[in-house]
């Protein structure tokens, strides 16, 4: 199998990397930010709830709003709520304006994130797993320089322009998609297999992304923290150490990618686990600097083929329902990523960051668990 990419392709790669970019960013500027207002960490936590009811509520809409006005739309859609959300979490200090920010951000981010997929599934058919991990590769990419631009940032100043750099870039992603062609592209309409009900096969793999899901979210949230918890790095520092993390979920995503190609889904996944764990061990393990930053690269390495792969098994088991799909995903990554740290902020104000990341380790059993026992189905339908 080849991938092949077009102009399309190329966009939605884009597209998907303005909401990669804000993030990876979000967690090391929530950091700063809950040190700037003097919030607690359960305080804190409650952004990644804001992050988690948006994403529910825009994949509780999503499959709707595509079969009516399509994919691209939505993208679109997405991309200016995004914009809005970012306006509102800088611009304000109050507590209901960061957290209404985080809100939209993560509402309208939701909405790129499904529709990319399906959109590169659609075009790249056989090949999509590639494509939507390649996608994925890209705005981990792109993430992985949006922790190092906050610490910069607010080392000259404040963190802020680092997330408002967004707003001209999506101008010229808008400016540059003039000149490519549209797919058909919406969902499959009411009466044409939209409502079939998905199997038990299909909700054992949703069970296994949404787990890789708050794997990543609990470390990009909370790994700054424990950082300048545990080793000697300031919290700028810390913050920008995060980008070993995201870096390694990009080289991660590069290489997944075109092993997608050639190996079975499910053995990377398994390498994926046991790569995620072992950096885990060594991040969790060290007190020292260098070795505990080691440790995240390794994490990253391991959680880049999470949601990229994981999403992919989740099309591919949805019976020719891809938009149907993505949104469940959608709705296990809110479950994720507001459950998930919100779960281990609460926990370390109890106990210590420390003891809480444990957490994690848990979630990688319970997604091995779930690979065992929903195998990957061979073939990524086209999406409609």
């Amino acid at each position: 199998m080849r991938l092949e990419r077009d102009r399309r392709t190329w966009l939605t790669y884009g597209q998907l990397g303005v909401y990669g970019w804000f993030l990876y960013g979000f967690g090391p500027a929530l950091t700063l930010l809950r040190d700037e207002q003097g919030f607690t960490r359960t305080v804190a936590g409650l952004h990644g709830t804001a992050l988690a009811v948006g994403a529910l509520l825009s994949a509780l809409t999503v499959a709707a709003l595509v079969s009516r006005f399509g994919r691209v739309t939505m993208i679109w859609t997405g991309l200016v709520i995004v914009c809005l959300g970012i306006l509102l979490f800088t611009s304000l200090t109050a507590l209901p304006a960061t957290l209404g920010g985080a809100f939209l951000c993560s509402f309208g981010g939701s909405y790129i994130v499904t529709c990319t997929a399906t959109v590169l599934a659609a075009l790249h058919g056989p090949s999509g797993p590639a494509a939507i991990t390649e996608a994925n590769a890209v705005a981990a990419g792109v993430g992985a320089v949006s922790p190092l631009a906050v610490g910069l940032a607010f080392a000259l100043g404040s963190w802020r322009p680092a997330l408002l750099v967004l707003l001209p870039v999506v101008g010229v992603l808008a400016f540059l998609s003039r000149s490519v062609p549209l797919p058909a592209d919406r969902g499959p309409r009411r009466g044409d297999g939209a409502g079939t009900r998905l199997s038990r096969h299909f909700w054992v793999t949703w069970v296994v992304v949404t787990a890789g899901i708050a794997v990543e979210f609990c470390l990009t949230l909370w790994a700054a923290d424990m950082l300048a918890q545990r080793t000697t790095l300031t919290a700028a520092g810390a913050s920008a150490a995060v980008t070993a993390l995201v870096a390694g979920m990009c080289v991660g995503r590069v290489v997944g990618g075109r092993l997608a190609l050639r190996l079975p889904v499910d053995r990377l996944l398994y390498g994926a686990i046991v790569l995620n764990a072992a950096g885990f061990a060594l991040f969790w393990l060290s007190t020292d600097a260098a070795l505990a930053v080691l440790g995240l690269l390794g994490c990253g390495l391991g959680i880049a083929l999470y949601f990229p792969l994981g999403l992919s098994r989740a099309i591919a088991a949805s019976d020719g329902q891809p938009d149907r799909a993505s949104a469940r995903v959608g709705i296990g990554a809110a479950v994720a990523s507001g459950a998930g740290p919100f779960f281990l902020g609460a926990l370390a104000d109890a106990t210590t960051i420390h003891t809480a990341m444990l957490v994690v380790p848990g979630l990688l059993v319970v997604a091995a668990v779930g690979i065992r026992l929903a195998p990957a189905r061979t073939a990524v339908p086209a999406a409609g």
